[in-house]
């Protein structure tokens, strides 16, 4: 393949997740459906942690700026996936590209930093419950959230600042409904071995160490409700913790089914090629 210079990529060609034509109205229902769910499912409960002041707490605290990351996350890539298929068009700017791969690393380490954070909370909640208030006082929850923030745009800064130094080919199609780093690494024809260490090391780093701190945070959890002598105790801990659960194994999940799908339909084309 021919290399070109970044600087005069005009465009990208977003395959989406299957270009049979028959299945694009399905694809684009279900996203849709998904989509509007998700941005008005947070956006309630945004409205209602605002407009409660019982739930003005620490755990309601991290939620609401959670589902706002939710509703960022979403918004950078899905409606742009939607108008693709609606104008039957899979192009998408270079400028365009690079701004929603920033966006969605940023986004999606938001997401880490903020379930690894809550999972602390609901550590020190039922593993130190008499000194729950004392410990997570606000300003040490803002500082949690901010701190989350700073990373987040200094990490998905750096991992930009490395992709636009790569040279990309005159194939420029990626083989997802995104932007996405991984992606647009794997796409350069130019020397990419030092992008895929940092980018590894990355993840490893964020996605590894905050996995292993919330299986930390709920094996002493776990250690602290077993050794609770009421049923009802133990019910009632469990229960809070639940929703948080629910919600670390559906994004930890989700994420492993995005990168394998991709990995499926790019090992898929290349055969084809």
């Amino acid at each position: 393949m021919e290399p070109v210079n970044s600087t005069r990529v005009s465009e990208f060609l977003l395959l989406g997740l299957s270009e049979e034509p028959e299945l694009q109205p399905l694809i684009y229902g279900v996203f849709l459906s998904m989509y509007l769910i998700t941005v008005f499912g947070n956006l309630l409960i945004i409205l209602a942690i605002s407009s409660d002041f019982h739930l003005h707490t620490p755990m309601y605290f991290f939620l609401s700026n959670l589902s706002f990351v939710d509703i960022c996350f979403t918004s950078n890539a899905i409606p742009k996936m939607l108008v693709n298929i609606q104008t039957q068009s899979k192009g998408i700017t270079y400028e365009s590209c690079i701004t929603q791969m920033y966006f969605f690393t940023l986004f999606a380490e938001l997401d880490v930093y903020l379930l690894t954070v809550m999972a602390y909370d609901r550590f020190v909640a039922i593993c130190h419950p008499l000194h729950y208030m004392v410990i997570m006082h606000p300003r040490l929850c803002g500082l949690l959230v901010l701190m989350s923030w700073i990373m987040s745009v200094l990490i998905a800064l750096l991992l930009c600042l490395m992709v636009l130094r790569l040279s990309f080919c005159t194939d420029l199609e990626i083989p997802h409904f995104c932007c996405e780093l991984n992606q647009m690494v794997q796409l350069a024809c130019s020397d990419n071995f030092l992008s895929n260490v940092v980018m590894y090391f990355v993840a490893v780093l964020m996605g590894g160490g905050s996995l292993a701190g919330i299986l930390y945070s709920y094996s002493k959890i776990v250690s602290s409700i077993c050794a609770m002598s009421s049923s009802q105790g133990k019910y009632k801990a469990f229960s809070t913790c639940a929703s948080h659960l629910s919600v670390v194994s559906l994004f930890y999940l989700t994420s492993l089914g995005v990168y394998l799908s991709s990995a499926v339909t790019h090992s898929s084309q290349s055969s084809a090629t």
